[in-house]
């Protein structure tokens, strides 16, 4: 496992996991840490998950969604633009199911939805010229607790740390909106910098050892655009999110 120094940034190529391939499609599990494509959001990174997989099968590819550089998980791409359409069309008609696993801090109970509209965050440089005063965008996520933990170390003015396991299932795909929404829910993504708790995340890292967010994409199951086979495509959890997971004796 290729991993992140201490500026945020790979000290070696990462070689990307191919978790599912054929002459139409192709996935890996992406680390996180790796932006999909090249953005304005940091000009000094060098790898990229679109040129590295590119460059690693030895053709030209097209990304089909998009993950948040600290998301990990899987990362689907079309080898030619006629499934690149149609898998496109799929994805606006919503009939492509996501599953990811989060961490949470605090002690979230039982299963249900969130609707919750969202301002589209907007990048200053990449979309200055978008609308500003667009309308928030209708998005929704079930969500399910899968399991929950108690540390007894004291932060802040609690004298104990406590985390959920949530499995999430977004019916939309805004941007940021599982983080968004977990933290609108108050049990905000632990290692989140954007939307996260400020006292929960130094723990985090001081008590496991490293630094990120812990939101896995961890399935895609649709219908294949060509064969109309039911694929599922699973991305195995990292050895970070295997340690945490271990240590709090939670198992998926």
């Amino acid at each position: 496992m290729v991993k992140l120094n201490d500026d945020g940034f790979f000290d070696e190529k990462p070689l990307l996991e191919i978790i599912y391939q054929d002459e139409f499609l192709v996935a890996v599990n992406k680390p996180s840490g790796l932006f999909v494509h090249k953005s304005f959001m940091d000009k000094h990174e060098i790898y990229f998950a679109l040129q590295l997989l590119r460059d690693q099968i030895g053709q030209y590819v097209y990304p089909l969604h998009r993950l948040d550089r600290p998301t990990s998980g899987v990362l689907l791409f079309a080898l030619d633009s006629d499934t690149a359409r149609l898998m496109g069309e799929a994805f606006t008609n919503k009939t492509i199911q996501k599953t990811y696993f989060a961490i949470t801090r605090g002690h979230m109970s039982g299963s249900g939805v969130v609707d919750y509209a969202l301002k589209e965050k907007l990048d200053k440089i990449g979309d200055k010229f978008a609308n500003p005063n667009k309308d928030p965008q209708s998005a929704q996520t079930h969500y399910e607790v899968m399991n929950t933990a108690i540390i007894n170390e004291k932060v802040g003015k609690y004298d104990s740390v406590r985390y959920s396991l949530v499995k999430l299932l977004p019916v939309t795909g805004r941007r940021h909106q599982i983080r968004r929404h977990l933290a609108h829910l108050r049990h905000p993504i632990i290692g989140d910098i954007n939307y996260g708790d400020n006292k929960q995340n130094p723990f985090f890292h001081q008590y496991f050892g490293f630094k990120r967010l812990m939101l896995h994409a961890y399935a895609l199951q649709f219908n294949h655009p060509i064969t109309k086979e039911l694929i599922c495509v699973n991305a195995k959890f990292d050895e970070q999110w295997t340690t945490t997971l271990n240590k709090l004796n939670w198992h998926v």
